[in-house]
């Protein structure tokens, strides 16, 4: 499969300058292909780009760059970027796939065309990149954007770059909101004029780190898959093993990841088969379950269930129904819901201030609200 990442952030946030640092570190055999995406009739970005090599045909490895300039790919374009993908794949067989949508675009409708039945055979979509400014944090108009809430939603790596021209006030901030987010972050990392490291591309959505495909030591093979043994434990310091006849010690790159990102629990997620986990402390009692992408509910049962659990101080809930996401958040008796850009699994936590009796019945309950289950 062909490693593919989607790089997004809001408008001049430095989208093209991170794109270029990481071309700056590809290996020199590997054929990449980037796709960029102009909000405008008129294309520049793709002049920031310089194509290398003579293509896919001489196998030495090269660069090619395809715009799509007059609209957002994520709407509009569409139809256009699933075609320009197939042209793509088929012409240059890329090593990696790298896209940059416009900054004032919903990138939910890229994920949903990369993993549909048609590509989620061929491209193998990693973790989520967006970049943010650490000075919006002081911007309401940039706050309250909805685009920009969808960015960070479904981001898996945020990477607050321009931390030369923020304030270490507005740095610290930003980053301590971002750990804070619900769901969490993969990962939350700093930069420079858009220095960032190509450890980040060997981060899958669900916290895998594939080390072995930056060592330089083999070529991408298109005729086959890349299949990694999940089945084995993982240390807390997440370093990964995974089955290509040898292994490695490996490091996640270098950044913040937050304690609620659950990485381990995430690669044992089955569909139909959550993984349930719980913690204590300062007085309350937390019980969470994690879901599979494929997992959909039947949104008036669990919106039932949510609400008529008792006891509890707080629940935060992302969930699927249909191909849409939606969040849900209780305090105490009160609640409310809204659809959320998130994509990558369906989560719920529970806190109460008393520990849960009938933990097997909780879980039971939220089973049945999933499609099918009746």
């Amino acid at each position: 499969m062909i490693p593919t990442h989607l790089i997004t952030g809001f408008l001049g946030v430095g989208k093209t300058t991170a794109i270029r640092n990481l071309l700056a570190q590809k290996p020199e055999h590997e054929q990449w292909v980037v796709i960029v995406n102009e909000f405008g009739q008129i294309g520049i970005d793709q002049a920031a780009y310089p194509e290398t090599g003579p293509g896919a045909e001489s196998g030495d490895g090269g660069l090619k760059v395809q715009e799509l300039p007059g609209g957002c790919i994520c709407c509009s374009l569409g139809v256009v970027l699933s075609a320009t993908l197939v042209k793509l794949i088929r012409l240059y067989k890329p090593d990696r796939l790298i896209i940059e949508p416009t900054g004032i675009g919903h990138p939910a409708g890229i994920i949903d065309t990369l993993t549909s039945e048609t590509f989620a055979p061929v491209l193998d979509l990693r973790a989520v990149i967006c970049l943010v400014d650490p000075r919006a944090i002081e911007d309401r108009r940039v706050q309250e954007n909805e685009i920009f809430q969808d960015q960070l939603s479904l981001s898996d790596i945020l990477v607050l770059n321009k931390t030369d021209l923020a304030t270490t006030e507005q740095t610290t901030r930003f980053e301590q909101a971002a750990l804070g987010m619900f769901p969490p972050k993969q990962l939350v990392v700093r930069a420079r004029q858009g220095q960032i490291d190509l450890d980040l591309l060997a981060l899958s959505r669900d916290g895998v780190f594939y080390q072995q495909e930056l060592t330089g030591h083999h070529h991408h093979d298109h005729d086959h898959d890349h299949d990694h043994d999940h089945d084995h434990d993982h240390d807390h310091d997440h370093d990964h093993d995974h089955d290509h006849g040898h292994h490695h010690h490996h490091h996640q790159p270098t950044g913040t990841t937050p304690d609620t990102f659950a990485a381990d629990a995430l690669q044992k997620v089955q569909p139909g088969q959550p993984v349930q986990l719980s913690g204590e402390g300062a007085g309350v009692y937390t019980i969470g379950w994690l879901f599979h992408p494929q997992d959909q509910f039947d949104e008036a049962k669990l919106v039932s269930w949510m609400d008529t659990i008792p006891n509890l101080l707080r629940l935060k809930a992302v969930y699927r129904v249909r191909d849409q996401w939606q969040f849900y958040n209780r305090v105490g008796s009160e609640s409310d819901r809204f659809p959320i850009a998130y994509r990558r699994d369906s989560r719920f936590e529970l806190i109460s201030p008393q520990s849960f009796d009938d933990v097997d019945a909780l879980e039971a309950g939220l089973k049945a609200c999933l499609k099918g289950a009746d």
